[in-house]
């Protein structure tokens, strides 16, 4: 790469905001191990160092990715609707975790039992993966009949409808806490099994855990960021935007 090519990225640009314009960089801050989701917010730079990662050679990586990326891959899904956007979370994201949250925590428990007298971290795993199902599937039935409904609602009617919630904002906080939560479970996993490799004596379900360990990592990083980094942001701005125009309507 030259020098010329990587001035094209901006260093100060936020992570979440470079994901968000082409969603195939995710798979190099994946390769990275750099956090775009959760941690979204954070620039480049400081995401580059606080990995201790030289920012230039992933600025050169970024810029080798665009030029070889495939555009059905890269939705832009700051365009979209919020309708559609939250249609695109639930039959994609949601539904993966329905489906593969009961078949890994079978798993867990058949290799617990298999293994378990040999390799005790397995019996953390197994715990660990349980408590973020339910908080998982806890998060989802709130988006799902609060938070979402509350969204569209708002695009819909180009007005913040009532609410026990009260402000949008509060269940937004509530679910962006959650995340944070979830990110920390699956960064303890990643330790647990040594970044989900599989050791010498690992058996064929053993493996298929891990392989499926890796897979939800890679689709609640993508699923984090959907929500963190563009759909929340454009309903609070939708919501400020009511906010403010309420008065005027009133008068009207």
């Amino acid at each position: 790469m030259t020098i010329q090519s990587a001035t094209t990225f901006n260093p100060d640009t936020s992570v979440g905001q470079l994901v968000a314009e082409r969603p195939s960089r995710s798979r190099v801050f994946e390769e990275f191990g750099i956090d775009y989701c959760c941690g979204g917010k954070s620039s480049l730079r400081d995401a580059c160092g606080e990995r201790g990662i030289d920012a230039g050679e992933v600025i050169a990586a970024l810029v080798e990715m665009d030029a070889r990326r495939d555009a059905t891959d890269d939705t832009d899904w700051r365009q979209a609707s919020l309708a559609e956007l939250i249609a695109n979370i639930v039959t994609t994201h949601h539904a993966y975790l329905q489906r593969e949250l009961p078949r890994l925590t079978e798993l867990a428990q058949k290799t617990q039992q298999a293994h378990g007298a040999r390799h005790s971290e397995l019996t953390e795993v197994q715990t660990v993966l349980a408590g973020l199902r339910a908080e998982l599937e806890s998060h989802m039935l709130k988006e799902e009949r609060i938070l979402f409904p509350m969204i569209e609602a708002m695009e819909v009617s180009g007005r913040i409808e009532p609410s026990h919630c009260g402000s949008v904002q509060n269940p937004i906080g509530v679910m962006e806490h959650e995340h944070e939560s979830a990110g920390r479970a699956l960064g303890y996993l990643r330790e647990l099994t040594a970044g989900f490799t599989p050791p010498v004596d690992a058996c064929n379900t053993w493996r298929a855990l891990l392989d499926g360990l890796r897979a939800l990592e890679t689709d609640l990083h993508e699923h984090i960021h959907k929500e963190n980094n563009i759909l929340f942001p454009r309903a609070l701005g939708l919501a400020t935007a009511h906010a403010r125009t309420a008065p005027a309507a009133q008068r009207s």
